[in-house]
């Protein structure tokens, strides 16, 4: 049964929001709280974003789900409790969990700075229990510390929404004409960054989505529109945050010659067929994985530096499911943010 927020967890137990099995509802449950392992840190979660990965994980898109896993992975929160072996870190630091989670660092791709696509990586809130709780344990190699001028509810977004959108925009950051579709929590955010550095946001949000579109003017879009629609003048350079394939060949007639077109979802609907003449004269198509370490420090300096205003509605920890569902439909604008 679905609890309240004033129903305390029993003495050694927290309250958490389980996954029994993709597609339904998630539970509130009482679980143990986590004793950290040798390298990992607990944290008493104080914020969690709710990301549209996480939906991919709710609804069933991704595949491998673990039964009876807590999503989440987007989390603030300060250390209350060091495993064995730590160092940098001390009991009350305040520090965010990231979707990469935990990497093996023997193989190809760990040992050629590209972490990101690890052959044997674990993911927070998806293969490693994540932030939809009152305690969490994360490898310590893999939290960062935040920057101080965010409360920990406009912190939450900058660890996945911020993070991809930052790896994103870092491939075509030359852009001076960028175009961004799905105008969500990652747009919101690298839309400032970009502007910040001198470029041109053209918004594209679902057909008819006044609300979205009016957002991204009040954050500084030069233009915006439905997705169906091509922008006053070619881009260059686009970045695709909703998981829609068929974005994919109206982003590259979109696009001038030379261009980059940017798929930044962990998941995306099928790509139709779609003429070659949008693709040739040397336009590319690619996709964003995960994160690195070094992607989280880069991003967090800049967003010390920049004053990236993240906007939010704060949700109570036991109402993730009404977040993931305002998400699901389009209801929010920015991110929604649970607080235990």
């Amino acid at each position: 049964m679905m609890g309240n927020n004033n129903t305390p967890a029993r003495a050694g137990f927290m309250r958490a929001m389980v996954l029994k099995a993709p597609g339904h509802p998630l539970k509130e449950t009482q679980l143990p709280i986590p004793e950290p392992g040798p390298g990992q840190v607990r944290i008493r979660v104080s914020a969690c974003g709710v990301c549209r990965t996480d939906l991919h994980v709710v609804d069933g898109d991704l595949k491998d789900i673990p039964a009876g896993i807590v999503p989440g992975h987007e989390v603030v929160g300060v250390i209350d409790r060091l495993g064995e072996g730590v160092t940098g870190f001390s009991d009350g630091d305040r520090v965010g969990i990231p979707w990469l989670g935990h990497t093996c660092g023997v193989c190809p791709y760990c040992t050629s700075n590209q972490e990101n696509l690890c052959d044997a990586p674990g993911f927070t809130g998806y293969t490693l229990n994540g932030g939809y709780a009152e305690y969490c344990v994360a490898d310590a190699h893999y939290v960062f510390s935040l920057p101080e001028h965010y409360d920990d509810l406009h912190a939450a977004p900058l660890l996945c929404a911020g993070l991809i959108g930052y790896r994103s925009w870092a491939m075509v950051q030359d852009a001076r004409h960028l175009g961004l579709y799905g105008f969500g929590a990652a747009a919101h955010i690298i839309a400032q960054v970009a502007i910040a550095r001198g470029a041109k946001i053209y918004a594209f949000s679902r057909p008819g989505d006044i609300r979205a579109q009016a957002f991204a003017e009040e954050l500084g879009a030069c233009w915006v529109g439905d997705s169906d629609c091509l922008p006053p003048q070619p881009l260059d350079a686009a970045i695709i945050f909703a998981p829609v394939g068929a974005l994919v060949p109206q982003a590259l007639r979109a696009v001038r010659k030379g261009a980059t077109v940017v798929c930044a979802g962990i998941h995306m609907s099928d790509i139709p067929a779609f003429p070659y003449s949008i693709l040739w004269e040397e336009r590319q198509v690619r996709s964003v994985a995960n994160l690195t370490r070094a992607d989280g420090e880069a991003f967090m300096a800049l967003a010390q530096d920049i004053a990236i205003e993240t906007s939010v509605t704060r949700y109570d920890l036991v109402d993730a499911n009404r977040a993931l569902s305002d998400l699901r439909e389009g209801r929010l604008s920015g991110a929604a943010v649970l607080v235990p």
